[in-house]
């Protein structure tokens, strides 16, 4: 029986197989990766209604296993999120979210009582030598990630024959979405990439498996680990670990070099300010006609890091209320940014939200209709691909006037890999397995290629940086530049942050840049809204 390939965005269902009985049959070859659907005997119209679902699937989800693999397909909308794309609307339920009902009860113990000899019995089992063991695989980014994310899954289950992974992938505010309905339907998967604005909401409703004990029994080798790169996972009163690092990042100004040397600019050193980068968009503008910059401009994160400019933070320790007290700082951020798109040096929030969610090949500067764009390091290489190799360089930030401005960038976990607590002992073992084998295999790091950030795991780096293409070798350079050139990294966002996010600052920056409301009259407003709905946190 034949079907043919069905062609969709960015990827295809390929080599689909059904086991009925004991026969194999496929359809859908196309010379790519192979899904398994296992079924008992059914009449014959339901199993040629599987085939031709799996056909014609356009979900997000792969399976793989000893009979083969298969990627799931990238949401077309793309990544909304500072780590991975272009910053769009929030969600319906917005990114992070946590149904309140949803709380589990098994939080930090949830392996508390686990037995050495349960432990080493799964282990056991997860390096071939048991029963098999299905675990589910969850994580959000572009096309490039997903590809390399299931390349890498797919190694380590030829290395461990009894373990068969499904996957599933989205865009960031889909996959937040979705992982909200699953934490509501207690169907979390086991091992899911998880975010440093939101992991503190995760910890506080018991969501995740703390994993200092895979650390203690070296399931997960931390010998090569600096600890400042663990403490960014270490979380609650007890400082239990809740997620390994993928990788290190910061957020850049991208620049285009070429489109630069059309307008008649060099690119600029990294100690620019921000009434540099403005005649840098000026300039552009002036001499091309295209955007000096990119979307997403008025992103939280960046806002973020202009609060912490201005020697404060958005949150106070406690998260409790905003962390910073003139209000001037949020007047001057926004009325620069208005400035800006009444100029068309950046493209109006009207354009913005005509474009909705878009992925990073979507994003204009990977278009080139314009010369810099706002994104985090670890997107270069995604950026690259995207793009076809065009050179592209990776800056920090720019700081304000006056001497000694402080950096305002910091370095952060990009994401991490986080347990969710109810996962399965034994499959919970599979899971701390997969982040070990993420963290410190070199092969797969080959493959991984840096893309989710700098790796954390020192004798990966070394090993790296020998092969590192251009684009890899600038966003070490610039790592290396932050490291030396940085402010300190905020704690997590705390519970609450969303909201303020989504209910308050969002649609108070779409009434000042719609022009519906002055930075002026918008800032106690947003001061007032925010703190109201921090106050939960005391």
């Amino acid at each position: 029986m034949i079907c043919s390939a069905v062609a969709r965005p960015q990827t295809t269902i390929a080599n689909t197989s059904v086991v009925i009985q004991t026969k194999l049959y496929r359809c859908c070859t196309n010379g790519g990766r192979t899904m398994n659907v296992r079924r008992k005997l059914v009449p014959l119209l339901v199993v040629l209604s599987l085939l031709m679902a799996a056909c014609g699937n356009t979900g997000t989800s792969g399976t793989g296993g000893t009979g083969g693999t298969t990627g799931g397909t990238a949401a077309t909308s793309g990544a909304a999120n500072p780590e991975t794309g272009v910053t769009g609307p929030e969600g319906p339920q917005g990114p992070g979210a946590l149904n309140p009902d949803a709380t589990t009860t098994a939080g930090a113990s949830a392996t508390a009582g686990t037995s050495a000899s349960t432990a080493a019995a799964a282990s056991q089992a997860a390096a071939g030598g048991g029963a098999p063991i299905n675990m589910q695989v969850a994580w959000w980014g572009s096309q490039n990630r997903h590809d390399r994310t299931i390349k890498v899954l797919e190694m380590f289950m030829q290395e461990n024959p009894n373990v068969k992974l499904t996957w599933e992938f989205a865009a960031f505010n889909d996959y937040w979405t979705r992982l909200t309905t699953q934490a509501a339907g207690g169907n979390l998967p086991c091992l899911i990439q998880h975010d440093y604005q939101y992991i503190g909401e995760w910890v506080k409703r018991n969501q995740l498996m703390p994993l200092d004990q895979f650390v203690e029994n070296g399931t997960i080798d931390a010998t090569n680990i600096a600890e400042g790169y663990l403490n960014g996972g270490r979380l609650g009163p007890d400082n239990k670990l809740y997620a390994v690092s993928l990788g290190t990042n910061t957020q850049t100004f991208t620049v285009d070099p070429a489109m630069l040397q059309e307008a008649g600019l060099e690119v600029p050193k990294p100690e620019w300010t921000w009434q540099e980068f403005e005649q840098m968009l000026t300039q552009v503008k002036e001499k091309t006609g295209k955007h000096g910059s990119s979307t997403g401009l008025n992103d939280n994160q960046v806002f973020k890091l202009w609060v912490k400019q201005h020697g404060s933070t958005l949150y106070n320790e406690q998260g409790t209320a905003l962390g910073y007290e003139d209000d001037k700082i949020f007047v001057d951020f926004f009325t620069m940014l208005k400035g800006w798109m009444d100029k068309g040096l950046i493209p109006t929030r009207e354009f913005e939200v005509s474009q909705g969610d878009v992925s990073i090949e979507d994003n204009i500067f990977v278009r080139q209709e314009a010369a810099s764009a706002h994104i985090h390091s670890n997107q270069l290489t995604a950026v690259a691909s995207a793009n076809g190799g065009r050179e592209i360089t990776p800056l920090p930030l720019p700081k304000q006037e006056g001497a000694n401005p402080e950096p305002g960038n910091y370095l952060k976990p990009s994401q991490f890999w986080s347990i969710t607590a109810n996962c399965p002992q034994d499959q919970a073992q599979v899971a701390a397995q997969i982040i070990n084998f993420f963290t410190n295999d070199l092969e797969a790091n080959d493959i991984l290629a840096a893309e989710r950030g700098v790796p954390i795991s020192s004798a990966v780096q070394e090993h790296m940086k020998p092969t590192l293409d251009a684009t890899q070798q600038k966003v070490f350079d610039l790592l290396a530049y932050v490291e030396e050139h940085h402010s300190e990294l905020d704690a997590p966002d705390p519970p609450n942050s969303r909201q303020v996010i989504q209910e308050v600052y969002t649609p108070l920056m779409d009434q000042i840049l719609y022009g519906q409301l002055s930075p002026e009259e918008a800032a106690p407003q947003f001061r007032e809204q925010a703190n109201a709905l921090l106050s939960a946190n005391q």
